[in-house]
């Protein structure tokens, strides 16, 4: 799914648009006992509880693709009959109405979730009748070409509020805060079946993760029989490391600053695409070759990305860099620039000694100080 996708869901977990025909929930201890159940029409429930509801659930559906939000494709074996698909679409066909099917999707969920403490499982059954579109992509309400029946699932750690003080209005006085369980916002979640190509795609899911560096394969092995993909770090880590192994960690301060600058290019020239910037081994030797890296260290850079990442497996730019800019450090200094302001910094030898040198035209600030450099002239 892509951002205009994951956004036309979003639009329909609102009280104007609301697609949510039943919700369904089921309180977890710490010692994994089911101490609640819950299940309902969603309408028949009180106004405002709905409202903290469609909140929970748009958190469930935010964040950035390739990092909070995953994409999974469900493997052919999990397709068969008995399969991870059979049991969710049987889920999604009950409309949340099979109480036998709903025990058994909270005893996955509790079986294979990693957590110490108390958590509450949300699930929804909803029904989005898609809009057709016209030729200039505007939508057309009365031409609804398909229904998208699916299920959203939110998992939420719940906590004792803090402890303090507040005013008792009855007793006049200054007194101790109750301290009461409270529903946090949510740290796992998936929708199923995916919206790709404006479409129900039951050969896919998205998942989401608050915590990008806890994607918890077990649970998505349970429920989807899906890998999970590298982690936004793994991602910058692996690849960091192998750019560190084939230049061997003795890169010219040109080729690895040009490597980057490509790669903030990739991302400034698809800014307005609503799909993920992704490369594979193929574009990141080609931009390793542009950069002034040998033949040979491009031909090791791409086996070791066979091996630690995969033959055809892909990377989201926006794992590799930091989108504030790049960092350069020094023993004793450290220079922040921003992607596009990269070309401030040059290397150059002054009295024999290895420079990095900072263009230094306009402002100047020191501790918030504007300040006036010095003229002269240097020898170099």
């Amino acid at each position: 799914m892509n951002k205009k996708e994951i956004l036309e869901i979003r639009k329909q977990l609102t009280p104007v648009n609301c697609a949510i025909t039943r919700i369904c929930g089921c309180y977890v201890d710490h010692e994994k006992t089911k101490r609640m159940q819950m299940k309902e029409a969603f309408l028949s429930m009180p106004e405002e509880e709905g409202f903290k509801y469609f909140d929970m659930l748009r958190k469930t559906l935010s964040g950035k693709i390739g990092r909070n939000l995953l994409n999974l494709e469900i493997p052919m074996e999990e397709e068969m009959p008995g399969g991870a698909q059979e049991f969710l679409l049987r889920l999604r066909d009950s409309k949340l109405k099979d109480d036998e099917l709903l025990n058994a999707f909270y005893e996955k969920v509790i079986e294979n979730y990693i957590c110490s403490g108390n958590y509450y499982i949300v699930l929804v059954h909803a029904m989005y009748d898609i809009p057709g579109r016209a030729s200039d992509q505007t939508e057309l309400y009365d031409a609804s070409e398909e229904v998208y029946e699916h299920l959203l699932c939110s998992i939420c750690p719940v906590e004792l509020s803090k402890a303090g003080l507040c005013y008792d209005e009855e007793e006049n006085t200054i007194t101790e805060r109750c301290r009461e369980w409270e529903v946090g916002a949510p740290v796992k979640g998936f929708l199923f079946p995916a919206f790709n190509d404006r479409n129900t795609d039951i050969h896919a899911a998205l998942y989401y993760t608050k915590k990008t560096e806890e994607l918890q394969e077990q649970l998505t092995q349970a429920l989807f029989g899906a890998n999970i993909p590298l982690s936004a770090e793994a991602q910058k880590s692996v690849f960091q490391k192998i750019l560190g192994n084939v230049l061997e960690n003795r890169a010219g301060y040109s080729i690895v600053m040009d490597v980057y600058d490509r790669l903030y290019e990739l991302l400034e020239d698809w800014k307005d695409d609503p799909d993920p910037v992704t490369v594979g081994k193929h574009e990141l030797r080609s931009i390793l070759e542009n950069s002034g890296a040998a033949e040979e260290v491009a031909e090791r850079f791409e086996k070791e990305y066979e091996e630690f990442i995969g033959r055809d497996t892909l990377l989201h730019v926006s794992n590799l860099v930091n989108p504030k800019g790049i960092t350069i450090k020094t023993a004793d200094a450290t220079i922040s620039l921003e992607p596009s302001r990269m070309d401030l910094v040059e290397t150059m030898d002054l009295h024999g000694r290895k420079c990095l040198a900072v263009n230094a035209d306009g402002l100047v600030e020191m501790n918030g100080i504007s300040v006036l450099l010095a003229s002269g002239k240097s020898e170099v």
